[in-house]
C-alpha cells in the first residue's frame, strides 16, 4: 500500500507538471478573446491615423496644416488648454481640501460627505451643466432671480454661459477624482512627522502645509492630471454651456466637422493632438504614482491621529456642505423642481405643480421610449459581454497563459488614453463603409461602449484575480479540467463580488455616456443621453429633468446595490 501511495503521488506530481504545461483544449478561447481585444483597439486607432494622412489627392499632411493654421481650430485648442488647466487647478484645490478634512481632521458627518462626493462623481457632467443653466442662466436662472429680488439689481450675479461659468461647472464634476486620490494617500500617511512638528511648536495649518501637503503632493499632481484629462475629453458640458457663448473646444469642434458635409479627414487630424496629449499625460501620471515612497512615513501600521478643528468645526462643515451644495444639492433640487413644475422658473406652488412632464417625457415624446429601451439594452449587453471579455483577458494576463500575454494589459487599458469623441471618429471611419457596416445600427454603439468601458471591467477583474491563489485551480487541472473549466467552476465563483462590481460599473458608464453617442447614433438607435441633448435644443426643460432624474435614480440604485453586495460578502468572509 505505501508503494502504491508513493507511486500515485509521483504520478500526480508528474501529471500536474505536464498538465499545466501541455496543450490546453480551451486555448482557442483565450486566443480568440485576445485577438478580439486587440482588434477593438487597433482598428479605430489605425483608421484615425490613416484618414488624417489622406485627402482627395492621396497621402498628404494638408489636414495637419489646416488644423494648426486655421483660426477656428487654433482658438478651440487654446480654449481647451485654458479650460482644462483651470478645471484641474480648481479640482485639486477643492478635492485636496475636502480629502484632507475628511481623512485628517475631526470633521463631523464624514461618511455622509464621502457619499455626497460619490454622488457628484456619479452625476453625468452634461446633466450637471444643464442643471446649472437653470440655476445661473443670465435671465431666468434661479440664483440670479433670487439675487435680483434681494438686491434690486438688474444685473445677473453669475452668467454660466461664459468661460468662467464653464470652468466652474466642469470643476464641480471633476474634483471627485482628486478627492479620491488624495484621500487614499492621506489615509496611509502616519502622524509621526506631524506630531514632531507640533511638538516643535508648529501650528496646525503650518503642519498641514509643510508636512502633510508635501507627502500628498504626488497624489495632488496626479489628481490635477486626471481632472485635466477629464476636462480635455468632455463634450456635453462645453456643448451646453460653451456653444451658446461661441466658445468652442476641441471636442465640440470635432463634432461640428461631422455636420453636413462631413470632413472625416480633418476630424481625424484634429483628433490626433488630443490623443497624443492624453497619452502623454497618462504616462506622466503613471510615472508619478509609480513613486510609492511618498505615501507613508511610519508604514501602513503607523498611527494616524486626527487634527482637532476646535471652534472651527462648524464653519468648516458649512464650507464643505457649501461646496457639495454646488455640485449636488442645488442641481438635484432644480431638476426635481423642473420635473414637477408647469413653468420651471416660477415658484413650486400647488397651481404650478404638474405630472405632465413625466407623461410627456415617458409616453408622448416619440424618441423617449425607444431611447430608454436602447439605453438599457446596450447597458445590459455591454456590461455582460464586457465583464466576460474583461474576465477572460484579466485571467490570461494574471496567469500568463501564453507568451506575450502580459502585453494584453496595454490593449485592455488603452481606451483610458482615447477620449470618447476620438474613439467615435475612428469607429465611424471603420464601420461606416464595407466590409463591415455597423453605422446606422445600434451595434456600432455597442462596439463603442464595449471599447470605452473595457479598462473599468479589466481593472476590477484583474485586481480580483490577484487576490485569488492558484492552488485550487491547480488541483482541478490535476484531475483533468482545462483552464476554461477551472475558471468557470473555481475562480469565477470566488471572484463573484469583483465581477459583479465590474458589471455594474460598466453599466453605469454606458447609461451616462454622451461623447461617443453623439457622433454614432442614428434615428433608430438614440439613447437617453442623446435625447436629453436633443431636448435641450428644443427647450423641453421639464422632459430633460424627468429623464435626468431617471438616469440618476438608476445610477444610485446600481451603486448602492454594489456597495451592499460587497459589504455582505465581506461580512460573510470574516465569519
Amino acid at each position: 500500500m505505501p508503494a502504491v501511495g508513493t507511486d500515485t503521488l509521483a504520478n500526480a506530481r508528474n501529471r500536474r507538471w505536464l498538465g499545466l504545461r501541455a496543450y490546453d483544449p480551451s486555448l482557442l478561447v483565450w486566443l480568440g478573446a485576445a485577438l478580439f481585444l486587440v482588434g477593438l483597439m487597433v482598428f479605430p486607432l489605425g483608421a484615425i491615423f490613416s484618414a488624417s494622412l489622406r485627402d482627395q489627392a492621396g497621402l498628404s499632411l494638408r489636414n495637419y496644416v489646416a488644423v494648426f493654421t486655421h483660426d477656428a481650430f487654433l482658438a478651440a485648442i487654446w480654449n481647451t488648454v485654458i479650460i482644462s488647466f483651470w478645471v484641474g487647478l480648481l479640482s485639486i484645490i477643492l478635492g485636496g481640501l475636502l480629502a484632507w478634512l475628511v481623512t485628517r481632521t475631526d470633521l463631523p458627518w464624514k461618511k455622509a460627505i464621502r457619499a455626497l462626493v460619490m454622488a457628484s462623481f456619479v452625476t453625468p457632467p452634461f446633466l450637471g451643466a444643464f442643471a446649472w443653466t437653470l440655476l445661473a442662466g443670465p435671465n431666468a436662472g434661479m440664483l440670479n432671480q433670487l439675487y435680483r429680488t434681494l438686491t434690486g439689481s438688474e444685473n445677473a450675479l453669475f452668467n454660466v454661459f461664459t468661460m468662467h461659468g464653464l470652468i466652474f461647472v466642469m470643476a464641480l464634476y471633476s474634483f471627485p477624482y482628486a478627492f479620491s486620490l488624495v484621500a487614499n494617500v492621506c489615509d496611509l500617511i502616519s502622524s509621526d512627522l506631524e506630531d514632531a512638528a507640533i511638538i516643535l511648536g508648529a501650528r496646525k495649518l503650518r503642519t498641514a502645509w509643510t508636512i502633510t501637503l508635501p507627502l500628498a503632493l504626488p497624489a495632488l499632481v496626479s489628481g490635477f492630471i486626471i481632472a485635466f484629462l477629464q476636462a480635455l475629453s468632455l463634450f456635453g458640458a462645453p456643448a451646453i454651456l460653451g456653444l451658446p457663448a461661441g466658445i468652442h473646444t476641441i471636442t465640440t469642434q470635432i463634432w461640428t466637422l461631422f455636420h453636413y458635409p462631413p470632413r472625416l479627414d480633418l476630424a481625424a487630424a484634429f483628433s490626433i493632438p488630443l490623443l497624443l496629449a492624453t497619452m502623454s499625460l497618462i504616462a506622466l501620471q503613471k510615472k508619478i504614482l509609480g513613486r510609492r515612497g511618498f505615501s507613508t512615513v511610519g508604514g501602513k501600521g503607523g498611527q494616524r491621529r486626527l487634527v482637532k478643528l476646535g471652534w472651527g468645526r462648524l464653519p468648516v462643515l458649512v464650507l464643505v456642505l457649501g461646496v457639495l451644495a454646488l455640485s449636488v444639492f442645488l442641481p438635484y433640487w432644480i431638476l426635481l423642481k423642473a420635473a414637477f413644475s408647469r413653468a420651471w422658473a416660477m415658484p413650486l406652488e400647488w397651481s404650478n405643480f404638474t405630472l405632465n412632464n413625466f407623461n410627456f417625457a415617458l409616453f408622448q415624446y416619440s424618441d423617449t421610449r425607444a431611447a430608454i429601451f436602447n439605453t438599457f439594452k446596450l447597458g445590459i449587453l455591454t456590461a455582460t459581454v464586457g465583464t466576460l471579455l474583461a474576465t477572460l483577458i484579466a485571467y490570461i494576463t494574471n496567469r500568463n497563459l501564453f507568451p506575450g500575454a502580459r502585453y494584453l494589459t496595454f490593449f485592455a487599458l488603452a481606451p483610458l488614453v482615447i477620449p470618447g469623441i476620438v474613439l467615435a471618429v475612428g469607429l465611424f471611419i471603420v464601420y461606416a463603409q464595407p466590409p463591415i457596416v455597423l453605422y446606422g445600427t445600434i451595434w456600432i454603439l455597442f462596439v463603442a461602449y464595449l471599447t470605452k468601458e473595457m479598462p473599468v471591467g479589466f481593472s476590477q477583474a484583474e485586481s480580483t484575480f490577484k487576490s485569488i491563489h492558484t492552488e485550487l485551480e491547480d488541483a482541478s487541472r490535476i484531475i483533468g479540467a482545462n483552464r476554461l473549466t477551472s475558471l468557470k467552476d473555481i475562480t469565477a465563483p470566488l471572484a463573484k463580488s469583483g465581477l459583479i462590481a465590474a458589471w455594474c460599473f460598466i453599466f453605469i458608464g454606458v447609461i451616462r455616456e454622451l461623447s461617443v453617442s453623439i457622433l454614432l447614433f442614428a434615428p433608430t438607435s438614440k439613447v437617453v443621453s442623446v435625447v436629453i441633448f436633443d431636448l435641450k435644443e428644443e427647450g423641453q426643460i421639464g422632459a430633460i429633468a424627468v429623464l435626468g432624474i431617471l438616469m440618476l435614480a438608476v445610477s444610485f440604485f446600481i451603486v448602492f446595490g454594489v456597495r451592499w453586495m460587497l459589504d455582505r460578502d465581506l461580512v460573510a468572509t470574516r465569519e
